[in-house]
């Protein structure tokens, strides 16, 4: 029996909840003990590793720490992003994370290019970025026993739009993302089977009074999922608190997009074989080739992505929506975590009165710290 303020799907209810072996049993009303939140295992779409490892050169041990390592900070649902790269170099990513599918330390794989347009690159880098072809997709999107379970693309190449049907057809969900697509082209994507904005409003274009491209087809679609970076570096407070109300907290979701660098201090690191340079927490490249200085990914932690909406302020039954049933539902699991009910799985984080992660359960054990 776990006591405090606890977080459901519509309120905060000073409570206990009741878990037995692997599966919340009961959630009360009742005394709140010592008064500490219980929310449940946050859910995070967008991860490239933490903890000073990657999930994107594929290496079994470090992609393993990097999950321990986000899992002490309270998620126990992580999609692993890889980045841009040449196939072979991606098939074989795939295979070194896929015992980690397999074991449920991971679930899933997200690739986040190479389908991406070289005008919005980011920290991508433009000698790895092609065309959708329906053959590569088909034989990335099978590996492993289907370890992808997301793949971001950019909308506007030539054979995108049936490239996300493609992926709709096979149960992966199909990102708008590094896009300088229109907003025609952003509805058609819709249309097609897209359901989630990555990281939206960066790598796009900003909305324009007589083109309002892929920001505003995204924000305005209630099929779409737009993801959000609260580190107030990517997202001004203000931003993120509008999309928030606009979109309602069932269409946002909090992600990291962390690097390895998440948890590590300030200096030199690197994603996807391109160098990275950490100052002030905030992550960009050292060069690039859409030019020097672009953020590369973020040194977030899920529980400060929490807090960083708070901060922008969102409600805290907003905010874990955000940070776990959302996400939960976009990957097909919302029957299975990602809220504090009856019959769910055991994942729940305990947070102290500044909100930092205490401990964490996954499937009713104790795993962290």
């Amino acid at each position: 029996m776990i006591k405090g303020r606890v977080v459901t799907p519509d309120r905060v209810t000073p409570g206990r909840v009741t878990v037995v072996d692997d599966r919340i049993a009961a959630v009360e009303a009742g005394d709140p003990g010592d008064g500490h939140w219980i929310v449940p295992g946050f859910v995070d779409l967008h991860n490239h590793g933490g903890g000073g490892h990657a999930f994107t050169a594929g290496h079994t041990d470090a992609a393993g720490r990097a999950a321990e390592f986000h899992l002490r900070h309270g998620t126990t649902t992580l999609l692993a992003s890889l980045v841009s790269g040449p196939y072979q170099q991606t098939m074989a990513a795939i295979a070194g994370l896929a015992p980690l599918v397999d074991s449920g330390g991971l679930a899933g794989v997200h690739l986040e290019g190479p389908y991406l347009s070289p005008a919005r690159c980011g920290a991508h880098d433009p000698a790895y970025l092609r065309h959708p072809s329906d053959a590569e997709l088909t034989a990335l999107v099978g590996a492993c026993r289907g370890a992808v379970r997301m793949v971001t693309l950019a909308p506007e190449l030539p054979g995108a739009p049936a490239a996300i049907r493609l992926l709709a057809d096979r149960g992966v969900v199909a990102a708008v993302g590094h896009t300088d697509a229109s907003y025609a082209e952003t509805r058609a994507a819709v249309a097609a089977g897209a359901r989630v904005a990555t990281h939206r409003g960066n790598a796009m274009p900003p909305v324009n009074q007589r083109e309002p491209g892929p920001v505003l087809a995204l924000l305005e679609t209630p099929d779409v999922v737009c993801e959000v970076i609260a580190d107030g570096v990517h997202l001004h407070e203000r931003v993120l608190a509008f999309i928030t109300r606009v979109a309602g907290p069932d269409r946002v979701a909090l992600i990291t997009d962390a690097t390895a660098a998440a948890g590590m201090p300030d200096g030199a690191y690197d994603l996807g074989g391109r160098p990275v340079v950490v100052a002030g927490g905030v992550a960009r490249l050292a060069a690039s080739g859409c030019g020097p200085g672009a953020l590369a990914g973020s040194a977030l932690t899920m529980d400060a992505a929490l807090r960083g909406a708070l901060a922008a302020g969102v409600s805290m039954v907003d905010a874990v929506t955000m940070a776990t049933t959302t996400p939960a539902r976009v990957l097909g699991l919302d029957g299975q975590v990602g809220a504090l009910s009856v019959g769910l799985q055991a994942d729940l984080v305990v947070l102290d009165g500044e909100l930092r992660v205490l401990r964490v359960m996954r499937a009713g054990r104790w795993v962290a710290p």
